[in-house]
């Protein structure tokens, strides 16, 4: 259904969109404030399952005349996560904040890797210096992330149309309840793993930050 410039998206709303699309998510998400939207179904659904007024949106994306930037997985991307989600400070790391904060310049479609129920785990752990770049890369290989789109300009936001509104039922909710715990387990379990095969190899986030 994808063609080079429209793209079928899923995004998932607690109690349903109100107005016109708009780049307003809370501050602190991966990619910064933006309009949230990834290529999976089930990765919007098992946000917004526990919420008993939940809708899920099937969306058009038109990228005609927009600047859209991709992110490749790796320690980039991870480091801007880190940026946008307030963990890395311009007065410890001037020189990379100032590298991610210039990320956005120009850019009304972020394209990259989901930080998903699996990842948390993993990145609040390299956060929080319990595992290194190395270990923390290999980990976001292994878990197979959906891909998602951020829009954070209003003229992206405007290049977006809705094509579906899903309320799920009772029984769905349930089913994607234990889906999404079962994702996080799985996520811990991986992690784990390949953790303590690399905890030798690679740097802390807070030696990066020195560097």
């Amino acid at each position: 259904m994808n063609s080079e410039s429209k793209i079928k998206l899923f995004h998932g709303s607690k109690a349903g969109l109100k107005g016109n699309i708009r780049p307003a998510s809370r501050a602190l998400c991966d990619f910064g404030q933006g309009f949230y939207m990834g290529t999976e179904r089930e990765q919007p659904s098992t946000l917004i399952c526990n919420y008993p007024d939940s809708v899920l949106y099937e969306l058009e994306l038109d990228t005609t005349n927009l600047s859209v930037k991709e992110i490749p997985l790796g320690l980039d991307w991870a480091l801007f996560v880190a940026f946008n989600r307030g963990r890395l400070s311009r007065d410890v790391a001037p020189i990379l904040y100032d590298k991610y904060a210039a990320f956005k310049n120009g850019v009304d479609i972020f394209k990259g890797y989901i930080a998903n129920d699996r990842m948390f785990v993993v990145l609040d752990r390299f956060f929080d210096g319990d595992i290194t770049d190395k270990a923390l890369i290999e980990s976001l290989s292994a878990l197979k992330l959906g891909i998602q789109y951020v829009a954070i300009t209003q003229k992206a936001c405007d290049s977006i149309s809705i094509i579906k509104k899903n309320i799920f039922s009772s029984e769905e909710r349930k089913n994607l309840i234990q889906k999404s715990e079962s994702n996080r387990k799985l996520g811990i379990s991986l992690a784990d793993e390949i953790c303590r095969k690399y905890r030798r190899e690679g740097l802390f986030f807070d030696e990066i930050l020195k560097q």
